[in-house]
């Protein structure tokens, strides 16, 4: 964790993540969308923090992008760990095939997930899990803090078909990625915007 945050406890347990998404329509700032680097799948792999002012957001180990260009940016302006990785986003038969893998170094995960349509209301770890309107990082030694604005995602539960990953290991977490999850939610989505770092 970075200096000043410590694990955000869901019933005294801290959580893990391993998120895919697909991104589009990026830009930056109140600029034009970013025609092709602006579209990608991601996956990461993140913390649950809260800092000594009670702000709630999410540390990130890893985040894997097919786009160079967006790796480097996000690298330089914020210190995020984004990996050049080979990433895909597959959809067939109702079914949600993710993938990503490192291209230099090692690490990859293959995620199958099948949307189950039963909407989430008034599940507590789920609001936890996804209501994080910002994200903790660490640049030249000082901790920093970036939010963002959402709307609340539409969740609904899911089943996890296949899980073959390392990304959690070498982000050093061992011991998980072998057993089933403890949840698995999807979206279809929403339109984040990032606010100034503090």
């Amino acid at each position: 964790m970075p200096a000043g945050v410590r694990p955000d406890e869901f019933d005294g347990t801290s959580w893990v993540g391993l998120i895919a998404f697909y991104l589009d329509r990026a830009r930056m700032g109140a600029g034009p969308r970013i025609p092709y680097l602006g579209e990608f799948t991601e996956v990461n792999v993140r913390l649950y923090g809260v800092d000594d002012r009670g702000r709630r957001g999410v540390v990130f180990l890893s985040l894997e992008a097919s786009r160079l260009a967006a790796v480097i940016a996000a690298r330089a302006a914020f210190s995020i760990p984004y990996f050049w990785s080979r990433t895909s986003l597959r959809s067939i038969d109702g079914v949600e095939e993710y993938t990503a893998s490192r291209m230099r170094g090692r690490g990859g995960t293959k995620m199958v997930v099948r949307p189950l349509g039963e909407e989430v209301t008034g599940d507590y770890l789920a609001e936890f899990l996804t209501a994080r309107w910002s994200l903790f990082t660490t640049r030249r030694g000082e901790t920093i803090f970036l939010p963002n604005a959402h709307e609340p995602w539409p969740l609904v539960r899911a089943e996890l078909i296949t899980l073959e990953d390392s990304l959690l290991e070498q982000a050093g977490i061992s011991g998980i990625a072998s057993r089933p999850p403890d949840s698995v939610l999807y979206s279809a989505g929403v339109t984040s915007r990032f606010g100034e770092a503090r």
